[in-house]
């Protein structure tokens, strides 16, 4: 197979890392197949000084669907809790290869964990599902609003009075390895973002010829447990807006699916979880969702935030 293939991508660091990622399961899985990046600044990479709260998911990727969509590229590499829930017409993710590591990652400038650091430590995050559990863990600590990649917000903790910050575990694996990092929450006491640590392949629903290239390089425990994650948040209404976390984690046939709503500062709360057979994820999904509104969840969404239900 010999044929010349465009993937669009951010401009950060760990967008080209993951881009050349996908490149590489691409050309090591298909001979002379020669494959550029094209390099596409987002309206929210733009948006720096700007809260996530006040961000949608599609501002970092509706640039590059417009590419896609115009056909000038062939596919785009995105991680995937950037991506909005419902995409443009006509557009998919075709593939979702194995996924990083899908935790929070507490990085700390004393290398202590989170519960040895000191009454009114300063942490920084970009994300309100974050900052609502820290402070459910430690109503004491001072969160602060901490925008940038992730290289520019590990060297704030260097250069600025920060204690720690917290990030997707899976952005600092690939960049920076593991040694920077002081604690890896589980999934139980932070939460992660639906589709944390995972990339999406997105294409044109119409290109055979691109889609056909990626039916080797999936991978099926990887996709189910994203899909559920993101049918769950389709049916809470949620984005970078709302405190929602749901991880999906699929073991041989059984599929354990956790789920979160917080308030902004972490005092109404509501956390399910739903462990079952993994014949039919897709209603595992749709019920954990449901499990979530029937004990309180739809109410803490409309009075925070007048979230659509």
């Amino acid at each position: 197979m010999g044929h010349h293939i465009t993937i669009g991508t951010r401009g950060s660091k760990l967008a080209l890392w993951q881009a050349e990622h996908v490149r590489g399961l691409l050309v090591n899985t298909y001979a002379n197949l020669h494959i550029d990046f094209s390099i596409i600044k987002t309206t929210g990479d733009q948006l720096q000084s700007n809260s996530l709260i006040n961000i949608s998911k599609g501002l970092f990727t509706k640039e590059i669907e417009i590419a896609l969509l115009n056909q000038q590229i062939d596919l785009a590499v995105h991680s995937i809790k950037d991506l909005p829930t419902d995409l443009p017409k006509g557009l998919k993710i075709c593939c979702i290869p194995v996924r990083e590591d899908p935790r929070d990652a507490l990085v700390s400038r004393s290398k202590l964990e989170l519960n040895n650091l000191p009454m009114g430590a300063k942490i920084g995050t970009s994300s309100l599902r974050r900052k609502s559990q820290l402070l459910h863990l430690r109503p004491d600590i001072e969160v602060t609003a901490l925008r940038g990649n992730i290289d520019t917000r590990m060297r704030k903790l260097k250069e600025t009075d920060l204690d720690a910050i917290v990030l997707a575990a899976a952005g600092v694996k690939r960049l920076f390895g593991e040694d920077d990092v002081t604690q890896f929450f589980e999934v139980d006491e932070i939460v992660p973002a639906a589709g944390q640590g995972a990339l999406g392949i997105e294409t044109r629903e119409n290109d055979d010829k691109i889609n056909t290239l990626f039916k080797k390089i999936r991978c099926q425990r990887s996709e189910v447990e994203v899909e559920v994650e993101r049918i769950v948040l389709r049916e809470l209404g949620g984005g970078c807006q709302v405190p929602i976390g749901v991880n999906a984690q699929l073991e041989g046939k059984k599929l354990s699916v956790i789920g979160l709503v917080s308030s902004p500062d972490g005092r109404k709360r509501i956390l399910q979880k739903i462990v079952n057979d993994s014949s039919n994820p897709i209603e595992i999904g749709f019920s954990l969702a449901e499990k979530l509104i029937q004990n309180g969840a739809k109410e803490i969404l409309q009075i925070q935030f007048g979230a659509k239900q």
